[in-house]
């Protein structure tokens, strides 16, 4: 029998104005294991955590999904989670899962499915692209829905940029977290959130890194969600002091990630100082997206 293992990035979305648009792919992983089962059902199974194991109606839904839209024959399968990816933290725990069962089942079933189409299956199940993208193709990546498709560029993005993420010791909701958010905005709002977004796309594609600096000043989402992190600006705040460039909050929370080319550490220490029942840790991006490798034995 056969087994694919798939090692897919965590990711950071938004990064600021970039509402379900923009995302970022980090040196952070889970990797998923995928095996064909004799009995027709799916068990799951984690190495360390506990908590991977509420990932079960993630795994299922990414399987249900996956057969339903190919021409291949539900099968049995053992899957087996080992995640360094905080769950409910804003860095894309739940597309790792579903990005790694999506990609091993198009190796095990020779679906022959390319990224961009496995993509549009992880983009379904999430709702939205900003997380699914920069787990597919690594980088940071710029996507949305049209029509029935989604369309995702993506750049790589300098190993001296540092991202030092401060992960809180509670988690967030994104279903409430989007409550949180207005139905409408003004149109100074919009404009502003569309100037910023455009701003930081071009920082990023064009690698002027510099030009990041005062550019994640949003108004879209994070001035509501900051009742569920309140303290969002203090720890962006101390950040900047410290020589970051500039920093947001990550997806729906509760993560906070600072941006900078020189310094993690000090500016790691300055986050830390603000929320204490934290971990801070200091990422590069990942620029390849998930990589897969396969075993062929028997007893698997």
């Amino acid at each position: 029998m056969k087994s694919v293992t798939v090692k897919v990035p965590a990711s950071t979305s938004n990064l600021g104005s970039g509402f379900d648009t923009l995302g970022l792919a980090l040196k952070l992983y889970t990797t998923v294991r995928v095996r064909p089962a004799t009995e027709k059902r799916i068990t799951i199974a984690s190495s360390v955590r506990k908590d991977d194991l509420p990932a079960m109606p993630l795994v299922e839904e990414a399987v249900r999904l996956f057969f339903g839209r190919t021409s291949k024959r539900p099968y049995g399968l053992g899957v087996y989670l080992d995640s360094d990816v905080p769950i409910a933290r804003g860095l894309g725990y739940s597309s790792t899962v579903r990005v790694g069962v999506l990609a091993a089942l198009n190796e095990l079933s020779n679906a022959g499915l390319d990224r961009n189409h496995l993509l549009q299956l992880a983009a379904e199940l999430e709702g939205h692209p900003d997380n699914a993208s920069p787990a597919i193709f690594g980088g940071f990546t710029v996507s949305g829905r049209l029509g029935n498709q989604v369309r995702c560029l993506h750049f790589p993005v300098t190993s001296k940029m540092k991202f030092v993420a401060l992960i809180p010791g509670f988690t967030v909701s994104t279903r409430i977290a989007r409550r949180l958010m207005p139905k409408t905005y003004s149109k100074t709002d919009a404009a502003h959130a569309l100037n910023r977004s455009a701003l930081i796309t071009a920082a990023f594609t064009s690698a002027d890194y510099a030009a990041l600096r005062g550019v994640f000043d949003d108004r879209m989402h994070q001035p509501y969600r900051e009742r569920i992190v309140p303290k969002l600006n203090k720890v962006v705040e101390a950040g900047e002091r410290a020589g970051a460039i500039g920093g947001f909050l990550s997806g729906s929370g509760s993560s906070i990630i600072c941006l900078t080319l020189k310094n993690e550490r000090t500016v790691a220490k300055a986050m830390r100082k603000q929320i204490r029942d934290s971990e801070v840790i200091c990422l590069s991006a990942d620029n390849d997206g998930f990589q897969i490798s396969k075993q062929e034995r028997r007893g698997l």
